[in-house]
């Protein structure tokens, strides 16, 4: 697999540009390599994302090299691939323990017979907010981590919110 490096350099003040370059990156999923060092797939979705980070670098009065590279042997390329892999897995995980949570303020809602439709609303943007986690880390799980437990953890999760709109609607809550 081909990748595209960023490298960069921004003032330490204000330290908004940095975080503004941080945050682009990282939402794309860009691995670090070091200190304003990053490196994506060379995939148009990922390279988008470098430009943009080059354009809120230059903002920011900094200056930005990008260069399309390969792993030099197969031993380096698994390296890279396994630290892009690592973080998505650690993304998962964290998912998962997101979706365990709204189990449990499902579940909590039912013990306490909270049955209005605002918690109804509450709760649907909270799983709205899931899902669309869940489209992005599959969009950016480019070497195929498995996922197919958040799929499952995700689907238990809708499955517990219906559940939970019936109460709802059979207490008054919907009417």
């Amino acid at each position: 697999m081909d990748w595209v490096l960023l490298t960069y350099h921004l003032p330490n003040e204000p330290s908004r540009h940095r975080v503004a370059v941080w945050r682009e990156l990282r939402r794309v999923g860009a691995v670090s390599l070091q200190q304003a060092t990053w490196a994506v797939p060379a995939r148009q979705k990922f390279t988008d994302a470098v430009m943009t980070a080059v354009d809120l670098i230059e903002r920011g009065g900094g200056e930005a090299l990008v260069f399309d590279a390969s792993a030099r042997g197969q031993g380096m390329s698994a390296r890279l691939e396994a630290l892009f892999t690592e973080e998505r897995e650690q993304e998962w995980t964290e998912f998962l323990a997101e979706c365990t949570k709204f189990d449990a303020e499902i579940d909590k809602e039912i013990r306490t017979q909270k049955f209005t439709a605002a918690e109804l609303d509450e709760e649907e943007q909270n799983l709205e907010r899931l899902r669309r986690w869940y489209r992005e880390l599959r969009a950016r799980d480019v070497f195929g981590t498995s996922h197919n437990e958040a799929e499952r953890r995700l689907k238990e999760s809708s499955e517990r919110l219906e559940d939970f709109a019936e109460r709802v609607y059979e207490h008054g809550g919907g009417s």
